[in-house]
């Protein structure tokens, strides 16, 4: 499993096949969800702006409506990457530990419009280390609330295998753009204890470098719920190889999560 990195210069030099060809990947299921559907599940008005490379082979979608943020990471007041988010309570946004365990002093909320709101304070699962000791899971506390309604997560089940999903972020696209928030589907291909996976296979799409921290939606009741928080892939490139998504259900996540975000939704 390979750590999907903040967006920054040296994570640019990792994703630089992101554009050229791929290896025949493990298929998974044709992704099932139009375009437009997956801006519906973050809340907007399903408008589709264009089809870009990141979310790989995802959507434009507005930035008015919906949960997900990119969270500009600095450090010293010089940047230190980006990644993405979701809103889950009035002045809390859920990420990765990834993105918050290096050399990071201040974080930026974003919407891709408006007014950047500047965390008052964030937490990493205790002891994280990639690959090594702890969870993939951060949140930033805000001292203020935030103009968009947060996400309900879905701690009643697990998610199934061959399931549809929806993932969003603001990663990078072929001309290393992380400014605009996209989305796409895909198709869950295995479940573990931890993760959720999805492994790419067109016409699904795939996280790249600035989706780290970003959802994975699945349907509960209806209702698009969040799953998972993207964390690592096992591809040098965006388009290939299997996505890895931490499970807001595992005991000791949700746990975390309920201790720093006492009001956080559940279905």
């Amino acid at each position: 499993m390979r750590r999907l990195f903040p967006f920054s210069v040296a994570a640019l030099l990792l994703a630089a096949g992101c554009g050229g060809s791929s290896p025949s990947p493990t298929p998974t299921a044709p992704a099932p969800i139009p375009a437009a559907q997956a801006c519906d599940a973050l809340g907007g008005l399903g408008a589709t702006l264009g089809n870009s490379l990141a979310i790989y082979s995802g959507t434009e979608c507005s930035h008015e409506v919906g949960p997900v943020v990119k969270l500009n990471l600095r450090l010293f007041g010089t940047s230190a990457g980006t990644c993405s988010g979701t809103v889950i309570g009035p002045r809390a946004v859920l990420t990765a530990a990834h993105c918050l365990d290096g050399d990071v002093d201040e974080v930026l909320v974003w919407f891709g419009t408006g007014p950047q709101y500047p965390a008052a304070s964030f937490v990493y699962y205790p002891g994280f280390a990639f690959n090594q000791s702890g969870f993939d899971v951060g949140v930033v506390l805000l001292g203020e609330d935030l103009p968009r309604a947060p996400a309900a997560l879905l701690t009643s089940r697990i998610g199934q295998t061959g399931e549809a999903a929806i993932i969003a972020g603001f990663g990078r696209d072929e001309n290393s753009d992380t400014t605009r928030l996209r989305a796409g589907s895909t198709t869950v291909s295995a479940v573990t204890d931890t993760y959720l996976h999805s492994a790419y296979a067109p016409p699904s799409s795939s996280i790249c470098q600035g989706d780290s921290g970003g959802p994975i939606f699945l349907q509960q009741g209806g209702v698009w719920t969040l799953a998972g928080i993207s964390s690592a892939t096992s591809g040098s490139a965006c388009n290939e190889g299997t996505n890895f998504y931490l499970r807001v259900s595992h005991p000791q996540v949700i746990a975390f999560i309920r201790q720093h975000v006492p009001n956080v939704v559940e279905r």
